[in-house]
C-alpha cells in the first residue's frame, strides 16, 4: 500500500514554523521514498535560475546610462578573458585587464593626475543579474556616506568578464588609496542575485584574498544596502587609520540592535544581545 504524503500544514507540526524562518530547503515532505513533485519542480526552477544568472550578459550600456542620469561618469573596460567561455574556463584571465583596457586606464590616469581616495569598480562576476539589480541602490547609499566623509571617488569602472582581483590592478593604475569592487557572487539555489563587495587598501597587482575584506550577500533578502554601506565606510576609516586591510582588519562596525532603545550603538555582531543584558 502506498504511503500517504507527509502533511506539513498541521498546526502542531514544528517543521512548519522552522520553514517560515529560513529559505533553506528543509522539511519538504515526502511521497513514498521521494520528495513531493512540487518540491522537485521548485528545485529544478531554482537551479535553472542559477544557471541563467551565470550566463546572463552584462548590460553595461544600460548601467552606464543610469549612472549618467545620476551625474556619475563611468568607464568601460574588459578583462583578459575574451568571452564568457574563456572567463569560466580560465579564472586567471578574469583577474587582469586586457592590454587595451590597461592602456585606456593609464591614459585616464595621466589626464586626471593626483589619484583618488577610493576607486569604485563594478564587474559582472558570476551573476550579472546581481549587478543589474543592486549596483545603483547600493552606490546611492555608499556615496551619501563617502560625500559626507569627504572621500574623492573615481568614475565607476565597469569591467566585463571581471573577477575580484582585477580591482587591484585598476586601483594601482588609478593611483587609488583604496578600491572596492561590486561583483556578482556565485549563485546559490536560493540566491541567484547576491552582490559581493571586496575592499582593499593600497591595491596593487599580486595581492591575495588575505589582503581583502569581503561584505557578501548584499540584496533585499540579505544584507541591506544601508548596512553594507555602513560596514564599508567603517572599513575605509579603519584602513586609513591602520594602513592595512584584509585578515588583520576586522569588521567591528557599530550597529543598533532592533530590541535596544539605547542610543549608543552596539559593537560587534548585531545579532547578539548586549553584554549588559
Amino acid at each position: 500500500m502506498k504511503e500517504p504524503p507527509v502533511q506539513l500544514d498541521l498546526p502542531d507540526n514544528p517543521w512548519l514554523e522552522l520553514r517560515r524562518l529560513t529559505p533553506a530547503r528543509i522539511a519538504l515532505g515526502r511521497t513514498g521514498t521521494s520528495i513531493p513533485t512540487n518540491a522537485q519542480l521548485d528545485f529544478q526552477y531554482a537551479h535553472a535560475q542559477a544557471r541563467d544568472a551565470v550566463h546572463l550578459p552584462f548590460d553595461h550600456a544600460g548601467l552606464s546610462s543610469q549612472l549618467a542620469e545620476r551625474g556619475r561618469d563611468s568607464l568601460l573596460l574588459h578583462s583578459a578573458a575574451a568571452d564568457r567561455h574563456s572567463y569560466l574556463q580560465r579564472p586567471d584571465l578574469g583577474r587582469r585587464l586586457s592590454d587595451e583596457s590597461a592602456q585606456t586606464l593609464r591614459d585616464h590616469a595621466e589626464a586626471n593626475p593626483g589619484g583618488v581616495d577610493l576607486a569604485v569598480v563594478v564587474a559582472d562576476g558570476l551573476s550579472a543579474l546581481a549587478v543589474h539589480k543592486h549596483t545603483l541602490p547600493f552606490l546611492t547609499r555608499m556615496e551619501e556616506q563617502t560625500h559626507a566623509e569627504g572621500w574623492s571617488l573615481s568614475p565607476v569602472i565597469l569591467v566585463e568578464q571581471g573577477r575580484v582581483a582585477v580591482a587591484d590592478e585598476i586601483g594601482q593604475l588609478l593611483g587609488a588609496r583604496m578600491v572596492v569592487i561590486l561583483i556578482g557572487e556565485r549563485p546559490g539555489l536560493s540566491s541567484p542575485d547576491s552582490l559581493g563587495l571586496y575592499f582593499t587598501y593600497n591595491p596593487k597587482v599580486g595581492l591575495t584574498d588575505a589582503y581583502r575584506n569581503c561584505i557578501s550577500n548584499v540584496r533585499l533578502e540579505g544584507l541591506s544596502y544601508g548596512m553594507a554601506a555602513h560596514r564599508l565606510l567603517y572599513l575605509m576609516r579603519e584602513a586609513c587609520r591602520r594602513q592595512l586591510s584584509g585578515v588583520n582588519l576586522k569588521d567591528e562596525a557599530q550597529v543598533q540592535t532592533i530590541e535596544s532603545d539605547d542610543p549608543d550603538l552596539m559593537k560587534g555582531n548585531f545579532l547578539l544581545s548586549s553584554p549588559d543584558d
